[in-house]
């Protein structure tokens, strides 16, 4: 008679599992609350303590660490002096394991350190480790959505190698993602140390249809223990996300995390094309419109507000790739669906932040921490002659929270709390200015034009320029051996300077 070994966690389809076990031979080996479980619905089921010889002590932290049972499951069957050992120690095969483990992760999401710590289970991963080093031999199922499956295997009696090699692969899956959820854990709550290692798990969220390009195959996975804004909508109508979709939602979302005003967001290839704050969903809607109204079209589209039939309508009459808000109104909603190929997301309110930042470098991985500077909160210092009004600064406040989300060399020009030019990922900061200059020129904004950098001026190339194109303040971190240059060539020039010791590289 063959054997399996059944201790789950959860118990969902485990009765009807264990009865077609048994309806195929298996004698059923159990442990605690899943043996009650299994015999309180009828199933024959015995004690583990009947194969160990042993019974549970330290209140079920040991009840399956035996030779009794890990010989049963790691011993191979087609080597005589396994088998002989097997033998002469009066030790049984274990042919099939059915484990799933504590539930560590909702544990420590809601519990104490203590509550975390005994939902470490020890005795369920030592089983499927013995269980999957041993595939070839022995069925190692954790995955309630795999019964169904060895069920059919078994009955069928035909070669089932290829399953037991992928459920061995599986199971190790499932003890790897769960020590790393303990690492991170542990690192966090208890390490006074960094660790020598970073062990990182993700779900496989979904499989994409491609990557950034067609011929490039791609999937999203989402990090164990972490949080990801994209992952906090739900979908409301149209097909699925895109790659770039993907990471051009993310982009935005960081952005319009900036703001608390009514606000709307456009990206375009993850940079801003567009932000607007207004009084209300309209306003802010029309500022971020026209601030770029070419490069909107096949965009990304972000809002803190709810989306209202008026706005509904201005955005139907372009191509949008995915509109997100917190809400919309069912005549927003019957607009906005007449097209099937826009993406409409749905935010859902979530106040968990992203603290640790992750960035492959080929084989090798970048860490650090996510730059949480609120530009609306840290003081700035005049370094000009000229000094600012309050409503200068509140909008060099706006451009340096834009400006922050622009990849370096940055240069964002703001006025009345819209983005006029925007300038980035040239190889120098005088580039950037200039393609923001003429952005801004075209579309009529010719003076009172705030200028934001996300880092120092080397030269004072950019303060020449910007007077030319009408800006009147100008905010950046300060820090270079030629400040006095750029502060000197602002006074000459009749443009206030602040500089606010804070640098926003985005590489």
């Amino acid at each position: 008679m063959k054997r399996a070994l059944v201790s789950v966690s959860d118990k969902t389809g485990v009765v009807e599992f264990c009865q077609s076990l048994v309806e195929c031979g298996y004698q059923i080996i159990s442990t605690g609350g899943t043996l009650s479980t299994l015999q309180g619905q009828g199933v024959e089921a015995i004690d583990i303590t009947a194969v160990t010889n042993f019974p549970e002590i330290l209140d079920g932290r040991v009840k399956t660490l035996s030779p009794y049972v890990h010989g049963g499951l790691l011993y191979r069957r087609d080597l005589e002096s396994h088998v002989s050992q097997i033998n002469e120690h009066g030790i049984e095969a274990i042919d099939l394991v059915c484990v799933n483990l504590y539930q560590f992760e909702k544990a420590s999401e809601s519990g104490s350190l203590a509550d975390a710590i005994e939902n470490i289970d020890i005795g369920g991963p030592s089983m499927i480790r013995s269980s999957a080093k041993n595939y070839k031999d022995v069925f190692v199922v954790t995955d309630c959505s795999d019964y169904d499956r060895v069920i059919e295997a078994i009955k069928s009696d035909e070669d089932s190698s290829e399953l037991k090699a992928n459920l061995g692969a599986k199971a190790f899956a499932l003890t790897a993602r769960y020590d790393a959820i303990i690492s991170q854990y542990l690192e966090t709550h208890v390490a006074t140390e960094k660790m020598p290692s970073k062990t990182l798990t993700f779900d496989l969220k979904e499989e994409l249809r491609y990557g950034e390009n067609p011929h490039q195959s791609a999937s999203f996975y989402t990090r164990i223990g972490g949080h990801n804004t994209i992952e906090c909508t739900e979908m409301l109508h149209g097909k699925q996300l895109s790659y770039n979709n993907i990471q051009d939602a993310q982009a935005a979302l960081d952005l319009l995390s900036e703001f608390t005003k009514p606000t709307v967001c456009a990206i375009k290839h993850m940079s801003p094309c567009g932000v607007g704050i207004g009084s209300n969903i309209d306003e802010a809607w029309e500022k971020a419109y026209s601030a770029d109204p070419v490069s909107i079209f096949g965009g990304i589209v972000v809002t803190n507000c709810e989306v209202t039939a008026s706005v509904a309508e201005l955005m139907s009459k372009i191509f949008l790739e995915v509109i997100v808000a917190p809400s919309y109104t069912d005549e927003a909603l019957a607009i906005l669906t007449k097209k099937k190929n826009v993406r409409i997301l749905r935010l859902i309110e979530n106040e968990v932040k992203v603290e640790t930042q992750f960035k492959s470098v080929g084989n090798g991985l970048l860490v650090q921490d996510v730059d949480t500077v609120n530009n609306y909160e840290i003081e700035y210092s005049v370094v000009t002659e000229k000094q600012p009004t309050e409503i200068e600064i509140e909008q060099m406040r706006f451009g340096q929270s834009v400006v922050k989300h622009v990849k370096s060399n940055a240069i964002v020009l703001v006025k009345d709390n819209q983005t006029v030019g925007s300038g980035g990922g040239q190889t120098s900061r005088i580039d950037s200015a200039k393609i923001a200059f003429e952005q801004a020129k075209d579309l009529g904004h010719t003076e009172d034009i705030i200028l934001a950098s996300d880092a120092f001026f080397p030269f004072d190339d950019v303060v020449t320029l910007a007077a030319e194109y009408g800006v009147s303040c100008i905010v950046q971190p300060g820090g270079s051996i030629r400040d006095q240059d750029s502060i000197d060539k602002c006074n000459e020039l009749g443009i206030s300077m602040v500089f606010t010791n804070t640098r926003h590289f985005k590489h």
